[in-house]
């Protein structure tokens, strides 16, 4: 128990120290690829995600969307890609393929569809290599290039606030 504690505290210094040294450089080029966070203990509708992209013109195969689950044993029900607490080390290091290789893909939006703050997702939106990021209010706000205060169970007015700054910021 101890230990967990002093891991949160280093992969928090980590967190800490990506969010202090990026350089936000946002492009106005138009968004072809999306990457999409989600917390299966708050969201798991992925037909409304892709439906949602779908009548924005963004083509299934350019999105990719990771779940966090808190327990691996829920994950069966899961559509995609998945990841839990354990496949996070101390500093920062992360134990899983499909995580990394997610994190390491440069999205042109990356957007988080979770409200609550929880320390890997911090960590996944963190060193995230994607070009523009897009959360849900968050006590960090150093996470997201654009923040949207709207709640997750409200996903029609999410998704038609996320249309409108996407258009007003020439995404779309």
């Amino acid at each position: 128990m101890i230990l967990k504690v002093f891991k949160e505290k280093s992969n928090q210094k980590y967190i800490n120290k990506l969010l202090n040294a990026r350089q936000v450089a946002v492009s106005n080029t138009k968004m072809n690829t999306v990457g999409v966070i989600l917390n299966s203990k708050e969201f798991s509708d992925f037909e409304a995600i892709k439906s949602f992209f779908k009548t924005i013109g963004i083509q299934e195969r350019k999105i990719k969307i990771i779940t966090f689950v808190e327990d691996p044993k829920d994950s069966n029900d899961l559509w995609g890609s998945y990841f839990n607490p354990k496949n996070f080390g101390w500093k920062g290091k992360i134990n899983h393929s499909g995580l990394q290789e997610f994190i390491d893909t440069e999205f042109d939006l990356l957007i988080s569809f979770y409200e609550s703050n929880c320390l890997e997702l911090n960590q996944v939106v963190a060193m995230s290599k994607a070009n523009f990021k897009v959360g849900l209010t968050n006590e960090d706000q150093r996470l997201y290039d654009l923040m949207i205060h709207v709640k997750l169970s409200d996903f029609k007015t999410l998704t038609k606030e996320l249309k409108k700054y996407l258009t007003v910021l020439n995404k779309l």
